[in-house]
């Protein structure tokens, strides 16, 4: 089950809220459009959809480089470290 902070990550990625608390009435509105109540509780049933999306982007983006660089995840890893 997704948390408010990451239902609000998802709606307004580029911040311009603070949360206090985890339910609706602890968002402030800083530097961003509001979002409505009825917004925030359907962003709950969207998150898991959403953040597997954005997983699997991730996961595919990485893939291709690894393939463009011709090296495995593993060399990848010995770079880095």
């Amino acid at each position: 089950m997704a948390e408010a902070r990451e239902v609000l990550k998802m709606l307004r990625p580029q911040g311009g809220w603070v949360l206090r608390g985890n339910d609706y009435a602890g968002i402030e509105y800083i530097d961003c459009e509001p979002i409505t109540k009825a917004e925030f509780e359907a962003g709950f049933a969207q998150y898991d959809a959403w953040k597997a999306e954005q997983d699997t982007a991730k996961a595919t983006a990485r893939a291709a480089l690894l393939d463009r660089l011709g090296i495995t995840a593993d060399e990848a890893k010995l770079l880095l470290s």
